[in-house]
């Protein structure tokens, strides 16, 4: 049974690591998070117990600080980059950087000091468009723009690393949905929920794509369950982790739905259709994970939408239309990242 007891998460003040971070430390892990807390220096806020929480403010690319960092850690949870294509597409040269030429320093790096295990998520837009019933890890990767491309390149890389002493595995995750403490209104159900909750009204652009989606903590817990199992389990394996297989229109349908149960006074927010130059559309297969790791998601798309709204009636997001905290591309442009 491995005994890993402090974990470095790269980009950990980020959406998804804003949520796993305080449950790691629930779970009696001492943490490191390397981030540029791009995003604000607040999101650990409502973390009580923050003595076995240790956070830089620092860049993944600066390998002296990486190997001063990770010296005498157990395992990496690598969840840094520059997320989504128009993001990436920003500064192009940045985001390859970030997202890929800093990759194998940081694998390197770690394995050279003894950290026994990394975990990479990178991401299912790897696919590219399939007309596939289920698209599964042994699908082609066919990415369609730099920021899939890149995601997808690292994954050999880490798979040569792979040796006894340093297992490493690869999670490809669907869209991620719902809430954390780092909020993110540029992923599908996110934004429309943003939409019904706050215009009564949904935009959607195409509409037929279909696209895999996993709640954040269902994709939280995988990770927490990735520092768990046996290394001979999971070592240089890649796992799909998602959950419904839905089209655009469809999350759409759901959204007015929830909002109708919720709030049955209000008239039922209406939809629009209109066409897209987001062509991505693929539905992935998570079967492997729940047979060889048991790994079977709890939480479905309305119940992000739930809790999102449950978020909006507490006052948790100020101005969640307009402010630019809550858009990467956004936020990356004012920052002149």
């Amino acid at each position: 049974m491995n005994q890993l007891k402090t974990v470095l998460v790269t980009g950990g003040a980020g959406y998804v690591g804003a949520v796993l971070v305080p449950k790691l430390l629930d779970q009696g892990y001492r943490i490191k998070v390397l981030d540029l807390y791009t995003y604000g220096e607040d999101v650990f806020d409502g973390v009580k117990d923050k003595s076995k929480l240790e956070e830089i403010k620092g860049d993944i690319c600066d390998q002296s600080l990486l190997k001063k960092s990770l010296q005498g850690w157990d395992a990496v949870i690598h969840l840094a980059c520059i997320s989504n294509d128009p993001s990436f597409e920003l500064d192009p040269e940045l985001s390859r950087r970030v997202n890929y030429e800093c990759f194998e320093p940081l694998v390197k790096i770690s394995k050279e000091v003894g950290v026994k295990r990394f975990i990479y998520a990178s991401t299912c837009s790897v696919y590219g468009v399939s007309d596939a019933e289920n698209v599964t890890e042994d699908h082609p990767l066919l990415p369609i723009t730099d920021y899939n491309k890149y995601k997808g390149l690292c994954e050999p890389i880490l798979a040569r690393y792979q040796s006894p002493g340093f297992t490493t595995v690869t999670i490809r995750p669907a869209t991620i949905c719902g809430y954390s403490p780092r909020q993110r209104f540029d992923l599908t159900v996110n934004i429309l929920t943003n939409h019904a909750y706050n215009k009564n009204h949904i935009t959607v652009y195409g509409g037929k794509q279909e696209r895999p989606n996993i709640h954040i903590d269902d994709i939280t817990d995988l990770y927490v369950m990735l520092l768990k199992l046996p290394d001979e389990q999971i070592a240089g394996k890649i796992y799909n982790a998602g959950y419904q297989n839905r089209t655009v229109s469809d999350i759409a349908e759901i959204v007015a739905n929830v909002m109708a149960e919720e709030f049955p006074a209000r008239d039922r927010a209406t939809i629009s259709t209109t066409p897209s130059d987001d062509n991505r559309s693929y539905r992935i297969s998570s079967e492997k994970i729940k047979k060889e790791l048991g790994f079977v998601p709890q939480h479905t798309i309305e119940d992000s939408v739930r809790d999102l709204i449950r978020a909006f009636e507490a006052g948790k997001f100020k101005d969640p239309l307009n402010n630019i905290r809550y858009y990467n591309i956004k936020m990356l442009k004012a920052v002149k990242v």
